[in-house]
Formats: structure tokens, sequence, C-alpha cells
């Protein structure tokens, strides 16, 4: 039992061509390049098989729904959810960016490094906290649907809507990072998708698929917002992610997809001009590297130990049927406890975290203005690194999915106050499986 949650931002609007902003007027419409993103967004969906359809009732997002919906072979209804309505911004609505930040220079400052805690005034005088309200929203709108889809079989759910609804759903399935809202972007007609499924408990976990997924818009990486960008990979295939073996720092090669993941990924990436490069001192993360940088060999590729993949230790090369066998309560708990279970000989998600963070943190204070790094490393030392940028303890590596040859995009900025912003994550459209991740995960 489980739920595909398939989010979608609006195409570009009348409102976002002039750098108006937007909250909940109904004056911004479609323009012709957001009906022409519409229809790429409904194109790449269209394999999908959705069982319902829910908009916002703006304009905006309802012309985008009903654009998308044009490429489905199945007849589908539009639900529209007042729960998906954008955030109010009040008297804000309307005004460019310039003019907010000169009529209210501290709530406007307040708005772009602390939303989560912005108040504003309603006509009538009231005080109100928009992103706060957000939130309740998309807390009410989730609870119904996992009341109405969670109790059964696997259900695809299309969602379309607004940048601050959609990343407040986002946020609001991982845990409501503190900050979270300036930590991710959700562009025009973007997918992101989530995973969601039961607990025996009665509750549910959530994974991130992927996160602002643009590749059908002709856009295959969201333009750079930070002084610098790092893209995190994932090493390519091996025959034991294909096989659901435990991996860990046994340094098994990349098998023939493995290669091909990697040479894809390189070609994805042949427009970006990287002048560093790192990689986990492992083979098989260095090997992919190397392929990506394939036409850039004179760049060196900085190994770094602390980036190895977790230590399994008696677990690694087995499956999970093995250790079941004769760790089955330590196995039960890798799942539901991650941070809580160091393997026989081996080490805790935890440590890894510790040296992962510490190595990527020296990674980001070596950056200078437009620098492009590349980083491959593994599944474990990834999740640990975008749940740290998330501001999520690294229990909570289960909610992120990182494919072989997957992309992550991080925009770092040179004021140390400023938090890194995750531009898009697990971009794995260029591997041959559509907007879908359908790579082998592995055993992590």
């Amino acid at each position: 039992m489980a739920i595909r949650l398939v989010l979608v931002r609006h195409g570009l609007s009348s409102f976002n061509a002039k750098g108006l902003i937007q909250g909940r007027t109904d004056d911004s419409v479609l323009t012709d390049i957001g009906y022409e993103e519409a229809v790429k967004a409904g194109n790449a969906l269209s394999k999908i098989k959705f069982d319902r359809i829910y908009s916002s009732p703006l304009v905006r997002a309802s012309e985008t729904a009903n654009t998308i919906k044009k490429s489905f072979n199945k007849e589908h209804k539009v639900f529209y959810d007042k729960n998906l309505l954008e955030v109010d911004l009040s008297s804000w609505s309307g005004l460019s960016i310039n003019e907010v930040k000169n009529k209210y220079p501290e709530m406007y400052s307040v708005w772009k490094n602390d939303p989560e805690n912005l108040t504003l005034k309603r006509s009538d005088n009231r005080n109100y906290q928009p992103i706060q309200e957000l939130f309740d929203q998309a807390n009410i709108f989730l609870k119904d649907i996992m009341k109405n889809y969670l109790d059964e079989d696997d259900v695809n759910i299309l969602v379309v809507g607004h940048n601050a609804i959609l990343r407040c759903l986002i946020l609001s399935l991982i845990g409501k990072p503190n900050k979270g809202f300036r930590k991710i972007r959700l562009e025009n007609a973007s997918f992101s998708i989530l995973n969601i499924s039961k607990n025996n408990n009665n509750s549910y976990k959530t994974q991130i698929e992927c996160l602002n997924q643009t590749s059908h818009l002709n856009q295959k990486i969201p333009k750079k917002i930070g002084d610098s960008r790092i893209f995190l990979i994932r090493h390519g295939e091996t025959n034991w992610n294909k096989e659901g073996r435990f991996q860990g720092q046994i340094d098994i090669p990349l098998n023939n997809n493995g290669k091909d993941q990697a040479s894809k990924t390189s070609e994805y990436l042949k427009e970006i001009n990287f002048n560093k490069a790192f990689s986990s001192s492992m083979n098989r993360p260095y090997e992919t590297a190397q392929i990506i940088l394939r036409n850039n060999k004179e760049l060196k590729i900085i190994k770094i130990d602390a980036l190895a993949e977790i230590s399994h230790g008696l677990w690694e090369g087995k499956l999970e049927a093995e250790i079941n066998e004769e760790w089955p309560n330590l196995l039960k708990n890798w799942h539901d406890k991650p941070a809580e279970v160091i393997m026989p000989e081996g080490e805790s998600i935890r440590e890894v975290s510790e040296r992962s963070v510490k190595a990527f943190k020296k990674i980001c204070l070596s950056q200078k203005e437009n620098d492009l790094t590349l980083l491959v490393a593994h599944d474990a030392v990834n999740k640990t690194l975008i749940c740290n940028i998330l501001s999520i303890d690294c229990s909570n590596i289960w909610k992120i999915k990182q494919g072989n040859g997957g992309i992550t995009v991080i925009d770092i900025f040179d004021d140390p106050h400023k938090d890194h912003v995750i531009s898009a994550l697990n971009i794995t459209t260029h591997l041959g499986g559509g907007i879908l991740d359908s790579t082998a995960s592995g055993a992590l």
C-alpha cells in the first residue's frame, strides 16, 4: 500500500513574467510560455496512470492542470481544493519585489531570511503568519489524502499548485525542518515526486524520489541562484547494487550498466564546465567521476577518505534475507531506527554523517565565486549530506532517495549566514526511465 504523490507547480504566469508577487490574486494567468510548459509536463507525465488529480482553484493552477490532463488517455476530472491555495501575502500581491523591499524593508528581510516567522496584517488590521497558515493548509490536505488513499493499493495522485504551498507539502511530509522553506526550490512546471507508504502502526513514512525536475522543459538543470554550485552524484550501478546486496566498503567495481549510467550523466552535464572535482576514495565513485569528466581529463579528482560508504561490517556482500536469518531484530531496527544501529563490526549512520558532513563543509569553505564542483560519492553518504542541508537528523535517511547516477544540485552562498539550497534532487531522467527513478537502489 503506497501513494505516489506527483507535485507540479503551475506554468509561467503573467505575474511571474513581470516579476510581480502573486499570492492569492486571481489576476495572474498562464502566459503562452506557461501553456507550452504545461503541455510538456503533460507529455512527460502521460505514461503514469493517475487515479486522482487535485489542483488549486486559482486560474493559473487550474489552467495548468487542465492542460496536463489532455495528454492522458483516461478522462479525468480535476478536483479543486482550497487547501492548495497559494500563500496569502495580502497587500503585497501585485507589487514588484523592489516595491515590497522599499515599502516594507524589515518585513521583506524576514520574508527572505526567515519566512516561517513573517507576520503581516490583514485588511481588518489583524496579525497573521502566512507561512504558518500555509503549513496548516498543507497538513489538512495531507490528512485527507492519507485518510482516503493510504489503505488502498498503489495510488498515483497528481497535485498542481503553487511555489509556496507545494514547498509546505514537501516540508510537512519530511517533518517540517527548521527554516526549511528557503532550502528547496520549485520552478514553474517542475516535478517533485514523493512516495508515501504505511507503517505497521498506522502511521506513514515518506521518501522524496526527486525535487524540482525540469528536464522535460528543455532546462536540464535549474538556473544557478548561489555564488557557486556543487553537483552531488551517486556512483553508477555495481553488480551488488543490481543483486540487492549490502555493499559498503567492499570495493565492488561498476558493472557495464554502471559505466553506461556514468556516461549518460557525462552527456547530460556536458555543458557544465567543472573547475573542481572530488570523489570518495573508493573505486566505484572515482571511476564514475572519471567517466563524467572524460572530456575534461586534465581536471584533477581529489579523493576524500571521509566520503567512503558506510561500513556494513559482517553484513557486506549479503542479501537482506540472509541478514534476517542471523540478525532479524537488528535488521528491523536498521529499517525503523537506522541511527541507533551499529552493524556487527561496522559503523553507524551517525558516524557516517559526522565524517561526511565535516568533509562536505570543508569543500563548501573552499568554494569560490562561480565554482562548478563535481562531487561523486555513495548512497548513505549522499543521504546524510542532504539530511544535513535540509536540517533533518541523519536518522531520516530513508526519506531521501539516491539513484545510481542520480544528480543532486546544491547552490552555495558566500554569505555564511545563508543556507545552502537544494535546487534539484535525484535527477535520473537522463538514465532512460522517464521521470521516475528506475535505477537499482541496492540494499543500503
